[in-house]
């Protein structure tokens, strides 16, 4: 395993340069890269940006918003968050476990007299409050794993700055997001910095790792960063897109994740469709909106045009049934 330092705070720079290793450094077999960035919001991969974020508070906040790579839920970060990338090409070994690939953060933290479990779908907690959430995405055979930890983040504009949907509150059977969260930096016996706390945990990589060393990034590797940086992490297309046309919308949330599509209807024949959601999946939607261009809106015929490919690549955890009623009733 090889580890990137990676000092930017620059959100769109540090996810550019996050699926660069992903995408590109594939003859090294395993990566490690640890980088905060400033105050934004990191929204998923299926995700309808502007129904996860307070628009008008991360303007007026200078809170910048960026798409990442890996499907799940919006996350606020700001510059005592502390986040942590594992790239590997094995990709078939533990595929969406996501406990195996925290462990690192769990012993560090049980060095510094904390007891940190994983729980629930993608979740890291100190004593029920999550303080870690997960994601992974898949290209090509190859495997990136990442987390963002709450080590010192302040929870007043993390409330103000992500909209929290009315269902995924109730279906936590809690009034707010900030009762289900701590900050590391409270829980510990003795206080020290998000950057010692970095430190500390490159060190349990290296632990975990013993034959780690640093990849220097090269000036083309670089420049190729940058190159997507501007042409596609920094751009509004990636991070808002176009807003879907639709005639009827429908928002359903199972144990695995909340679906929410969009469908153009003309004539009861699906004319198009949009999915968005903060389910997880190692295959790209659009492959599931262009197989339902054509079909009648009808649950019997979307779910039978769904039978023909293996849904969970899409939507993990998730029965085709459960898709389909997603997308009608």
């Amino acid at each position: 395993m090889k580890y990137i330092v990676n000092t930017s705070n620059d959100p769109a720079y540090n996810i550019a340069l996050e699926a660069y290793a992903f995408r590109e450094l594939v003859d090294e077999d395993e990566l490690f890269i640890l980088w905060i960035n400033r105050p934004a919001i990191i929204v998923g991969k299926h995700q309808n940006t502007i129904q996860e974020i307070n628009k008008e508070y991360t303007d007026a906040h200078d809170i910048k918003v960026v798409r990442r790579l890996s499907g799940g839920g919006a996350v606020y970060h700001d510059l005592n968050n502390l986040n942590y990338t594992i790239i590997s090409n094995k990709a078939d070994e533990g595929a969406f476990d996501f406990k195996t690939f925290s462990q690192p953060v769990i012993a560090t933290l049980a060095d510094l007299g904390v007891k940190a479990e994983f729980t629930g779908r993608n979740d890291l907690e100190i004593d029920g409050k999550k303080f870690c959430g997960n994601a992974q995405a898949y290209y090509k055979g190859r495997m990136m794993h990442h987390g963002c930890l709450l080590f010192d983040v302040d929870m007043s504009v993390l409330g103000q700055a992500l909209k929290v949907s009315k269902d995924k509150i109730e279906s936590k059977g809690v009034k707010s997001v900030r009762a289900r969260v701590t900050n590391i930096v409270d829980e510990l016996p003795e206080k020290c910095t998000v950057n010692e706390f970095s430190d500390k945990i490159l060190e349990k990589m290296k632990e975990f790792y013993p034959e780690m060393t640093e990849y220097v990034l090269s000036e083309d590797d670089l420049a190729k960063i940058q190159e997507s940086y501007e042409k596609q992490f920094n751009t509004w297309d990636w991070t808002y897109g176009q807003s879907p046309e639709y005639t009827v919308e429908r928002n359903v949330r199972y144990p695995a994740g909340k679906i929410s599509t969009y469908a153009n209807v003309e004539n009861s024949i699906i004319k198009s469709v949009k999915i968005y959601g903060d389910f997880f999946g190692i295959g790209d939607v659009s492959d599931i909106e262009e197989l339902l261009v054509g079909v009648p809106y009808e649950y019997e015929d979307v779910l039978a045009k769904l039978k023909t490919i293996d849904t969970t690549l899409y939507f993990s955890h998730m029965t085709t049934e459960e898709v389909a009623k997603a997308i009608v009733a």
